[in-house]
């Protein structure tokens, strides 16, 4: 006979309160810059596309992209895309069960997540 829990377990998870340790919250935001990436793609595919067309639409591809604001977007996909390049190497040596340690794996999210902006900060100024 099994032992009874007393112990009353929750009926609904509250999402918002639940504290993610950093290589959970690191997990979910490969996830979400993932699915940012695929959903902005037609922009970027519109973009490369209008860069190449004719001289003209090259003249319309700068303006656009020498927007303050059009430029905050394309900052922050080059940020999903390190962020999701690095997160995607992780896991993989994760896969390959290298640095499944606790320490290790809170040591490579930090990693992840410092990488990430550094190299955005880095390409971004030297392409602003």
């Amino acid at each position: 006979m099994s032992p009874t829990v007393t112990k009353t377990r929750p009926k609904h998870l509250n999402l918002l309160q639940i504290r993610l340790p950093l290589p959970g919250v690191i997990s979910i935001m490969h996830r979400v810059s993932g699915a940012v990436l695929f959903l902005l793609l037609p922009l970027l595919l519109w973009l490369f596309q209008s860069s190449l067309q004719s001289p003209a639409s090259f003249a319309e591809f700068r303006s656009v992209v020498t927007h303050p604001l059009m430029k905050l977007v394309l900052l922050g996909l080059l940020w999903g895309y390190l962020h999701h390049l690095l997160a995607g190497l992780r896991h993989l040596f994760l896969d390959l069960d290298l640095g499944t340690e606790l320490e290790k794996a809170r040591l490579t999210s930090i990693i992840v997540l410092a990488g990430g902006i550094a190299l955005t900060l880095a390409i971004g100024v030297a392409l602003w």
